[in-house]
């Protein structure tokens, strides 16, 4: 027998070595059996095969533990197994009911559902497609009974039966050569169980000929995908998955290195208008889109926390607009900032910023920030010398109105036209604006107040929440002129989810989110766009529904082929330019 020369095999391997560290980490849901974590060996082969290096997670219950290994990988991989405990679907067992493995269930539903906060690609096979539906919202039968064998006797590389893959799917874009043909799939099986709710968050895939669930993706353009049959047993068939899976966590990858360079800012969100209920921003408060937990889970750095005020109609007062028993607008946005410090000092992880060196610092401390906003100038309550009040309180912006014209500009919305765009207190209070710091932001204005603020700001002004009327014919939104205009005066413009601003008809979706960044792209230039989420304030769609999607928006930068350089400008760098050069240019 020939020497084995270890030495030899090592200088041979880094020769060869690449030297990128690119190849994406995916971690694999152990079995577990005999006090013993298991794992059959096709899901590390096919893994390997498809250019990913794949680690074994043993069955943990800590979701600290998860968490850490979370933070480790690039992508998940649910394993097949025992069936699952009905009482996680609050159900009695069926008398079907085979052998559940307790020592996996709870912790596999938590890493599914913290692997998805986190909007990193999961692939779900036999039991793990079942796992991915249970921790999304779904429901799984204990036991068919159809025509259709379910658990094959041959050999587990034997398709015993076939599958109908929908069109218009993920999963037929992987398999069909043309977009539009039907397409049938022979596959192996080896189930009693099933998916047979896919909940709000998974759309179906592809049944059996008896109307069994065979395979489940996002409707929500995630990467997560479940299949109920075993393609790790049939090498040449189950590529194209498990290539799918390589492909979407080294997209993951790049996003989360990305994210760790860049920093990322919401220009808008309306958490505080949740207050008066009790939400919380420091805890993940199923009531807020916005919180420190869902903010470190799409790694947001910074949000700008405005203090909303209704403007009131005719015949109204501001009191009966707010749920708070305040004297006026003033001591309203005091009571809020007030609440927006209280809930930031006793957080670790949390910090107030007023500049972008602030911001910068916080990042590189570990920190997420919180900037303070006021949207509608009715917080002035027609005092000049308030808009230094409140620049001492840290603001950055002053939204000029709301729907419905006020003492300082007419509106987008509900306006009367009472001043022919801004008035003359108005003048006042962006020239005050200038002199103190403070950027002025048009979003909600009409294009009257749009244009004379314009003309009056010696400095570039903010749409800090705004989308493209060329693509949805809305007041609020900026047409391509005032586009252009705000670019010349080297303001910026910072795309909505607001889906009424998205579209006229139909569910608006991430994809027309960022196609109306796109267009503000073409129309504006690099320099002058980013986002403003509304989170809280009626914003949010399938895709971005809250600030824990937000690396899903780098996702789909990085699919579009933009550089790390435009990325950092959209994810902040374009605002702060211009928060920095008003602060800059204060007089007082």
């Amino acid at each position: 027998m020939k020497r084995f020369d270890l030495n030899a095999r090592l200088d041979e391997y880094y020769r060869s070595w690449p030297n990128n560290g690119t190849s994406p980490v995916i971690g694999i849901t152990a079995n577990y059996a005999e006090q013993q974590a298991r794992l059959a060996d096709g899901y590390y082969k096919r893994l390997v095969e498809a250019g990913a290096t794949p680690v074994v997670l043993p069955p943990l219950g800590s979701a600290e533990v998860i968490a850490t290994v979370l933070d480790r990988i690039d992508g998940l991989l649910l394993s097949g197994g025992a069936d699952i405990n009905p009482l996680y679907c609050g159900e009695q067992p069926d008398a079907h009911l085979g052998s559940v493995n307790s020592e996996r269930d709870l912790p596999e539903l938590l890493i599914a559902r913290l692997a998805a906060n986190r909007q990193m690609p999961i692939l779900g096979i036999c039991r793990g497609i079942q796992t991915l539906a249970m921790a999304l919202g779904g429901h799984v039968c204990q036991h068919i009974t159809t025509p259709v064998k379910h658990s094959q006797d041959a050999d587990r590389s034997t398709p015993t039966h076939t599958i109908d893959v929908k069109s218009g799917t993920l999963l037929h874009q992987l398999y069909a050569p043309s977009a539009g043909e039907p397409l049938s799939l022979a596959v192996n099986s080896f189930h009693h169980q099933a998916v047979d709710e896919a909940g709000p968050h998974l759309r179906v895939s592809a049944t059996a000929p008896d109307g069994i669930i065979e395979a489940v993706e996002s409707r929500e353009q995630k990467p997560f995908m479940g299949v109920q049959w075993h393609p790790e047993c049939m090498p040449d068939d189950g590529k194209p998955l498990f290539r799918w899976l390589q492909r979407e966590a080294l997209l993951y990858q790049k996003a989360q290195r990305l994210h760790n360079r860049v920093l990322t800012l919401d220009t808008h969100c309306d958490s505080p208008m949740l207050f008066a209920q009790g939400a919380d921003i420091t805890v993940r408060d199923p009531r807020l889109l916005v919180s420190l937990p869902k903010m470190m889970e799409g790694r947001l750095d910074a949000t700008i926390m405005v203090c909303y005020l209704p403007q009131p109609g005719v015949g109204e007062t501001f009191r009966q607009k707010v749920d708070f028993d305040v004297e006026g607008p003033k001591a309203y946005a005091d009571l809020i900032f007030d609440k927006i410090e209280q809930k930031v000092f006793t957080a670790k992880k949390l910090s107030l910023a007023r500049t972008p060196d602030e911001l910068l610092h916080n990042k590189r401390t570990g920190k997420k920030s919180i900037m303070l906003g006021i949207e509608n100038g009715l917080a002035l309550e027609s005092r000049v010398e308030n808009v230094e009040y409140f620049a001492k309180r840290g603001v950055v912006y002053i939204t000029l109105c709301h729907n419905g014209d006020n003492n300082l500009c007419d509106s987008a919305a509900r306006s009367l036209g009472t001043h022919g765009g801004v008035s003359p207190l108005g003048e006042q209070v962006i020239k005050e604006m200038n002199r103190l710091g403070l950027m002025v932001d048009l979003s909600h204005a009409a294009e009257s107040s749009f244009y004379d603020a314009l003309e009056i700001s010696a400095q570039p002004i903010v749409c800090s929440h705004s989308s493209a009327r060329a693509l949805c014919d809305h007041p609020r939104n900026l047409t391509d002129e005032q586009m252009r205009s705000l670019a010349r005066k080297g303001g910026v413009c910072q795309v909505t989810l607001y889906h009424g601003f998205l579209r006229k008809d139909g569910e608006a979706t991430i994809l027309d989110a960022m196609q109306h960044l796109e267009h503000a792209v073409r129309v504006m230039g690099i320099d002058h766009v980013g986002l403003g989420t509304d989170f809280d304030g009626d914003g949010g769609v399938p895709g971005l529904a809250d600030a824990s999607e937000l690396t899903l928006f780098t996702r789909q930068l990085l699919q579009r082929r933009y550089k790390e350089s435009d990325i950092r400008k959209i994810w902040g760098g374009n605002f702060l330019r211009v928060m920095r050069q008003v602060q800059e240019g204060k007089k007082g």
